[in-house]
């Protein structure tokens, strides 16, 4: 299955499209580095990893779930437009 092939069509999977094309859109222009699409990765996941603590609430298995799409999604987009990654500190 593709980032872009969702596996259901609920309303939710629609927002993901949306979310995905304005990511690449983004990226394309220029307006997003690769560096801010890794810092992007590097937030989800880590809401992923702390959601029980995360003043924005949401469910384990959702957040879970946006952490391994965002990887999907920025290895993508690392591959397609390329780029400098970010600096590690």
């Amino acid at each position: 299955m593709s980032i872009f092939e969702p596996a259901d069509h609920g309303p939710e999977d629609k927002n993901l499209v949306i979310l995905q094309s304005l990511l690449c859109l983004l990226r394309e222009k220029n307006l997003l580095s690769r560096a801010d699409i890794e810092q992007l990765c590097a937030t989800v996941q880590a809401r992923a990893a702390n959601h029980d603590h995360d003043p924005l609430p949401c469910r384990g298995s959702a957040a879970t779930a946006a952490a391994t799409e965002m990887a999907q999604l920025g290895s993508y987009i690392g591959q397609r437009y390329g780029g400098k990654h970010r600096r590690v500190q």
